[in-house]
């Protein structure tokens, strides 16, 4: 018997007709040291699954007992970590791990207490922030301070709530590596619920998922010896293994069939567009460097003088071509994208699409960003056409919504076109706003971390749709991201940028794997990791706000325009 047992747990909330069962039948085991992780997406029941475990909830059915005893309510044997930090912002960060502290330990002296919080403090990596308040501290800092609160407490057993969801990729991994550490140098009991399937593996001596109807579902051993670098993982075998294997899993349960599409898409030119005759006649003119960013720079004003942000970008790019955009926070991915689609100025140099110079906003550069902007009391049909109806102004009105229903079909919203943007999830509203870019027939597609706000599998799912619908249209297009395995999914060829400020191009690699492409069947691929490799390296070179040689052995300084 483990140290925390659940017996044939069910949780509902509501009665009768309006009952609704988040967890069925769950029989679970944590044995004492163990980490363990319990990979779920969205509707999967594992927040109430930790507060089961915490003590916030208690079971409709079944048992759930720590060390034999029911739980019935929370105790600081548990110490837990939410997604949100929860702290008191008009004290400093001594002062809120000192909060636990004090609740656990009363009868310490002043001395002993304040020795207790440097030392939490200082494990979390925070001592020199020790006076600031959480106003001044970023997101993974804060989070920090939580892991410290909840370690001061000296809990027996950790439970994460996806403690690192709503951080960005490198401060995640560096705090999931902070989180194995602890774990290792005090063997304290962990159960951490995530997503992210990269997470569980680095830090899990098991996996378990959660399938969407609210049961327990295949359990995965990871005997990968630990310290487990993420670098090395790549080229190790075992990993690369589990890591396919855990996904294929993942998706099967959680990704139902695609809706299959029984609308054709009209015969209609976009009024940016040209009359067929035209387009058949000049068919191949601008086919290479149909889109031209020649030697862009972005500068901002500043009291202190003028501050490059971007720098010499000269980049390429064919008619049809998919190009991924990564590098690390700050290295102007999206100043780049925002004055592709004319939405930021340019400082110095040039944008060319199709021959002409970008100026300003138009439909033919269509942008989707990570928050999709809908007209809340729209539905999706409604806010599809707005823009449908502007750049067909020829086409009948059938023909328009035909443009319409075909796309939102296309990106699996058959059933919920009629459906307002404020009753749909976030995963539905960027289908939506997926939708409505291709309907515009875009000349450019331009994707600015469309997928950032999603839980993993709807990331997958929409990943998927948006390579389905590309590959009809074959539109050139252009996806910021920081998810290296984004970016190879999804492009023809992968171009990093260096830090910021003067951020430029540091390396382009092209992407030559089959289309049309799955995630099952590129984690299957021999040269797949490969090319993640090249890209993890160069994302390495760069964490630690290294700048290219050529840069620092002559800075240049460019003036605004």
């Amino acid at each position: 018997m483990g140290i925390l047992t659940l017996n044939s747990v069910s949780k509902s909330f509501g009665t009768g007709t309006h009952a609704t069962h988040v967890l069925k039948d769950i029989t679970l085991d944590v044995q004492e040291g163990e980490f363990l992780v319990l990979l779920g997406f969205s509707g999967t029941g594992k927040t109430t699954l930790i507060n089961l475990m915490v003590g916030l909830e208690k079971p409709s059915k079944g048992t759930v007992t720590f060390k034999g005893a029911p739980i019935t309510e929370p105790s600081p044997e548990r110490g837990v970590i939410f997604q949100s930090y929860s702290l008191m912002p008009w004290l400093t960060v001594n002062g809120n791990v000192g909060l636990a502290v004090d609740t656990v330990f009363p009868d310490l002296s002043k001395a002993e207490k304040a020795e207790k919080v440097a030392h939490y403090v200082k494990m979390v990596g925070l001592s020199h922030a020790a006076t600031r308040r959480p106003a001044e501290l970023s997101g993974g800092m804060r989070q920090r301070v939580n892991v410290a609160r909840a370690l001061a407490m000296n809990p027996e057993m950790l439970l994460l709530d996806e403690p690192l969801s709503a951080l960005d990729a490198l401060t995640r991994a560096n705090l999931a590596d902070e989180i194995e550490g602890i774990w290792e140098s005090d063997k304290k009991t962990c159960v951490l619920i995530t997503n992210d399937v990269d997470e569980a593996i680095i830090l899990a001596d098991r996996i378990i998922a959660l399938n969407p109807d609210g049961t327990l579902g295949e359990e995965f051993k990871v005997s990968i010896p630990r310290p487990r670098d993420r670098i090395e993982m790549n080229t190790n075998v075992t990993f690369k293994r589990l890591r396919a294997d855990v996904t294929k899993y993942l998706m099967d349960v959680g990704i139902e069939a695609k809706i299959e599409g029984t609308r054709h898409l009209p015969n209609v030119t976009p009024i940016h567009g040209l009359p067929a005759a035209v387009k058949d006649a000049q068919q191949g003119l601008i086919e290479s460097r149909f889109l031209d960013f020649s030697q862009l720079h972005k500068v901002y004003p500043t009291p202190k003088g003028p501050l490059t942000v971007v720098e010499d970008f000269d980049l390429k790019i064919d008619r049809g071509e998919f190009v991924s955009l990564i590098g690390h926070s700050g290295c102007g991915k999206s100043t780049v994208l925002t004055m592709a689609a004319g939405l930021n100025s340019i400082s110095k140099g040039a944008i060319k699409l199709d021959g002409r110079h970008v100026e300003g906003a138009d439909p033919e550069r269509a942008v989707v960003f990570q928050s999709p902007n809908l007209f809340p009391w729209l539905s999706a049909r409604e806010n599809c056409a707005i823009g449908v109806d502007k750049v067909y102004p020829k086409a009948s009105r059938a023909e328009r919504q035909d443009v319409v229903e075909y796309y939102l079909e296309r990106v699996g919203l058959a059933d919920a076109m009629d459906k307002p943007a404020s009753d749909m999830s976030n995963g539905m509203q960027q289908r939506v706003g997926i939708a409505r870019a291709f309907a515009l027939s875009p000349k450019l597609l331009l994707l600015d971390e469309p997928f950032g706000m999603l839980d993993s599998l709807t990331r997958w799912e929409l990943q998927e749709v948006l390579m389905e619908v590309w590959s009809r249209t074959k539109v050139t297009a252009i996806c910021v991201t920081h998810d290296v395995d984004e970016a190879i999914l999804l492009a023809d060829r992968v171009v990093m940028m260096t830090n910021g400020p003067q951020a430029t191009i540091g390396k382009i690699v092209p992407v030559d794997l089959p289309r049309p492409r799955t995630r099952k069947a590129l984690l299957e691929h021999p040269d797949y990791y490969s090319y993640r490799q090249e890209v993890l390296d160069f994302l390495e070179e760069y964490e630690h706000g290294a700048k290219p040689k050529s840069k620092l052995a002559a800075p240049k300084a460019v003036a605004a325009e």
